[in-house]
């Protein structure tokens, strides 16, 4: 008989290798993984649920109310806005993340989404596909300045990848790393500064009443004519309508989302943009990083029910 009953929601858990499944089944654990959204599905398996490692999908009081037997909710991934924190913590349930486990991956995208804007690669594919030859101007990461908004381990990823590129680095952020600074020669400064001396612009801050809407029309008027902005954080850090006019009107010269406020973003006029690049919040979905993520969920969920204390709770 199982110790314990895990629901899973988590769409990527497990899927690069079978190590997180390892884990529960060593530590005695019973799971059910669900791979649709229906609610009443999910409250029927949460019923006898002690844990649930979960995913993007919005946990509330209805779904705890369900599952009076729930310990702990393990975030496959660092952000949990999408968890009602003070239900949670009113029903003596932990909350658990997972970081560090994606910081290459969404890195890597970063990167990857200056490179597509700066040099028009998605474009250029999609009119080749049209059998339509072009060849549109674009610009040179090399030698550029990179500004880093949130220089947490994510951000620093991203500069330590850019001085491969001979940029130079601007960061803003609440503290101040000796080592980033030693390593990359990252100059800290005030957000006004790094928007208007910075060239391409990466986001890696987390999203909460003072980063929603942080970069709106009055930023978008520091930036350069040619600046680039990625963001692949949260949706809501960017307001989009005012992205959507700084892109139409030729304010900045590109811009590329991993995370908008509404995923998909079909009904967004950034879809009809060919100088914004949307992807669908994959920053983690690589096999090295959905590996790390499934096992630490899976050892967090496992160090609560336990009755072990867990480095990565945050409830």
């Amino acid at each position: 008989m199982a110790n314990y009953k895990v629901v899973i929601t988590a769409r990527s858990f497990g899927e690069a290798d079978n190590l997180a499944y390892q884990c529960l089944r060593e530590a005695g654990c019973e799971w059910i993984k669900l791979t649709g959204t229906d609610m009443g599905q999910q409250i029927e398996a949460m019923k006898e649920a002690d844990a649930l490692i979960a995913g993007l999908e919005y946990i509330g009081e209805e779904l705890m109310d369900a599952a009076p037997k729930l310990k702990v909710i393990s975030r496959y991934g660092v952000g949990y806005e999408n968890v009602d924190k003070q239900a949670a913590l009113t029903r003596g349930i932990q909350i658990t993340i997972t970081p560090g486990a994606n910081g290459n991956s969404v890195a890597d995208l970063a990167v990857a989404l200056m490179l597509d804007v700066a040099r028009n690669v998605t474009v250029m594919d999609e009119e080749m596909k049209k059998q339509n030859q072009i060849r549109p101007q674009g610009l040179e990461l090399y030698g550029k300045t990179l500004g880093v908004i949130g220089a947490g381990r994510i951000g620093r990823g991203v500069a330590e990848r850019c001085r491969g590129f001979n940029m130079k680095i601007l960061a803003c952020d609440v503290c101040r790393n000796e080592e980033f600074i030693k390593k990359t020669g990252a100059e800290y400064v005030s957000m006004e500064t790094l928007l208007r001396e910075a060239d391409f612009i990466t986001i890696h801050s987390p999203l909460n009443e003072e980063t929603r809407n942080m970069i709106s029309k009055e930023q978008f008027g520091i930036m350069k004519r040619d600046a680039v902005l990625v963001n692949t954080a949260r949706g809501g850090i960017v307001d989009e309508e005012a992205l959507y006019e700084a892109l139409s009107s030729g304010r900045i010269r590109g811009a590329a989302l991993d995370a908008t406020v509404n995923e998909p973003p079909y009904n967004s006029p950034l879809m009809q943009c060919n100088n914004c690049i949307l992807t669908p919040h994959a920053g983690a979905a690589t096999r090295e990083a959905s590996s790390k993520m499934s096992i630490m969920a899976a050892e967090n969920a496992v160090t609560i029910l336990q009755g072990k204390l867990c480095p990565f709770r945050v409830i």
